[in-house]
Order: C-alpha cells, then sequence, then structure tokens
C-alpha cells in the first residue's frame, strides 16, 4: 500500500513537470528560455518516472538497468542542452554582427 503511494506521488510528480516543461517550450519568448524550461523539466520528469518505474518493479536487474538510463539521462540531457545553447549563442552573435 505504501509502495502504490509513493509510485502514485513519483507518476504524478512526473507529469508534473512535463507539463510545465511542455507550457514552457509553447509559451517562452526565444530559444534559450525555451531551452532552459524543457531541459529541467525533461530531466526531472524522466527521472520521476524511471523512479516510480524501479518502485514499481522491485530490485530486480531492470532496476539496474533502469537506474544506468537515469544516469545517462542526467548527464547527457544538461551537456546536450549546454551545446545547443552556445551553438544558438554563437549564431545569434553572428546575427546581430551582419
Amino acid at each position: 500500500m505504501i509502495i502504490d503511494g509513493i509510485i502514485i506521488l513519483l507518476l504524478l510528480g512526473s507529469a508534473f513537470f512535463f507539463l510545465v516543461g511542455t507550457v514552457g517550450l509553447i509559451r517562452m519568448p526565444d530559444a534559450f528560455c525555451r531551452m532552459h524550461a524543457t531541459t529541467k523539466c525533461d530531466t526531472l520528469g524522466a527521472g520521476l518516472a524511471l523512479l516510480a518505474i524501479i518502485a514499481y518493479r522491485g530490485f530486480s536487474i531492470v532496476s539496474i538497468k533502469l537506474l544506468i538510463i537515469l544516469v545517462f539521462i542526467w548527464v547527457t540531457n544538461p551537456t546536450s542542452a549546454h551545446i545547443i545553447a552556445k551553438a544558438a549563442y554563437k549564431q545569434r552573435k553572428v546575427d546581430i554582427d551582419k
């Protein structure tokens, strides 16, 4: 019963952060604000969803694989956002100079 409550809370938190990220993607004015809203919410939303699946499945080899995926997401999502922001900044700088 307690595990079910934790799973529900994790899934509700995941859905909330995905929703906030989607609203941020639609409502923010430029690429930098959109990227900030989506990367933060995607990382947290995916993390909570994967933690809910781990709690549902219990400790097994699948849980270990999901933890590896979770760590991979935590490392690659902010890194890719930084690289995209850097490219967008350089593109904006070139556009302004013209």
